[in-house]
């Protein structure tokens, strides 16, 4: 909990059933030393009252511009200066609406306004509400300004429905901002090309050749990455999973040769670069411009042409100082067949995993990997999850060169 202690955290609290959990963000935020003001708006009163939050923060709550009865003006912009951190939680639709288009008309919007630290959102509201178009845009917009949104969960909520709307519980909200202030900004000023997901080699309009790469490990060295201090360009293939983090440059891409002129585009650029795509090694010679019939003999068979290196590509072309790390997932012999491509591509090290390994390879949220480096040094590690397999990878790639 030393990550907390001596922050300034402003916690602001919207009218919303789940405001009683807010109650225990407050007391988990001051028991770990962070000096925490209140700030409600005129509906959060009818949820929870000022008197227990300002017994919590141990500091009178802010509702209102100024104090009727004295006059005393409560400087958003002050407040705004002083956080370290902004939470609001529970977020409900009308306040986040009131984030993206600047409607300034309470203590809570006017302070996030005026703050230059960072911003968390935890949303809270009917399943409708937050599935509805407006909320998402919303929230989008949110993100792409570098506030952090921590998603709600499923669940039961006060309508009866089940879905997703359930505010996030206080100690997970607790957990992101903790994990905020504990990253070390190792990487401040370093900017890094990340690969992710499959490449789609077209056949015709409708086909194409593929993997089932799902894109979630490069996702979560994305996301380490930034959380570090470093500028991301993540350049991604055809997937669903996003990067958890805002702040990060997607370059959103097709096949093996946008991926590879996506990447010589910023790669002169680049500190470092980490090739964790699954890009197609093959794609067809033609492609069709209309969906082939089976009707009309269909395919009879499909010649293949070989695509670009992407990795070796860029280790052939990297200047003195630049890191650039490759990924090789193989059935067999998979040590030998890694320091192969290490070596072939003028690669700084190579991240070697294995579909014989359970708990490793597409789709799962657990890797096993084995890092090479060029110097042959070479480091085992057991199962993890796919985000502390990210933070090995960086640590080993930025120490690589030490």
């Amino acid at each position: 909990m030393g990550a907390i202690k001596g922050k300034n955290i402003v916690v602001g609290v919207c009218g919303g059933i789940a405001a009683y959990k807010t109650a225990s963000l407050v007391r988990l935020f001051v028991k770990a030393g962070a000096d925490v003001q209140v700030i409600m708006t005129p509906s959060a009163k009818e949820f929870i009252t000022p008197l227990t939050m300002s017994t919590l923060s141990r500091h009178a709550v802010i509702t209102e511009f100024f104090t009727a009865n004295t006059g005393e003006w409560h400087s958003h912009v002050d407040l705004g200066l002083w956080a370290d951190a902004f939470v609001v939680a529970p977020a409900t639709a009308c306040t986040i609406g009131k984030m993206v288009t600047g409607v300034a008309d309470n203590m809570l919007v006017t302070s996030y306004m005026s703050t230059r630290g960072k911003v968390f959102v935890a949303p809270a509201m009917d399943l409708d509400m937050m599935s509805h178009p407006a909320t998402q845009q919303n929230i989008s917009v949110l993100k792409d300004r570098g506030v952090t949104v921590i998603e709600p969960r499923e669940g039961e909520l006060a309508s009866a429905l089940i879905g997703k709307g359930r505010m996030e519980e206080p100690e997970g909200i607790f957990e992101a901002v903790e994990r905020f202030f504990s990253i070390d900004k190792d990487l401040d000023g370093k900017k890094m090309l990340i690969t992710v997901g499959p490449t789609y080699e077209k056949i015709d309009p409708v086909r194409f050749i593929g993997n089932y790469s799902t894109g979630k490990m490069g996702c979560c060295l994305a996301d380490e990455a930034v959380e570090r201090g470093a500028e991301v360009t993540l350049v991604a293939g055809p997937m669903t999973a996003l990067p958890k983090n805002d702040g990060i440059k997607i370059v959103k891409v097709e096949s093996a040769i946008e991926m590879l002129a996506a990447c010589e585009s910023v790669w002169k650029d680049c500190d470092a670069a980490i090739m964790a795509a699954a890009v197609a090694d093959y794609r067809p010679e033609n492609c069709a411009l209309e969906k082939i019939k089976r009707e009309e003999n269909g395919i009879q068979e499909i010649k293949l042409v070989k695509n670009p290196d992407i990795a070796a590509t860029l280790g052939h072309t990297k200047n003195k100082g630049q890191l650039l790390c490759g990924f090789a997932l193989e059935t067999n012999n998979e040590r030998e067949h890694g320091t192969m491509k290490l070596k072939r591509k003028n690669l700084d090290m190579i991240v070697v995993n294995s579909l014989q390994d359970e708990g490793a390879g597409f789709g799962v949220d657990t890797n096993i990997v084995t890092i090479i480096h060029s110097d042959g040094r070479e480091i085992k590690y057991p199962k993890k999850s796919k985000r502390e397999v990210a933070k090995d990878v960086i640590d080993e790639l930025f120490d690589c060169k030490k």
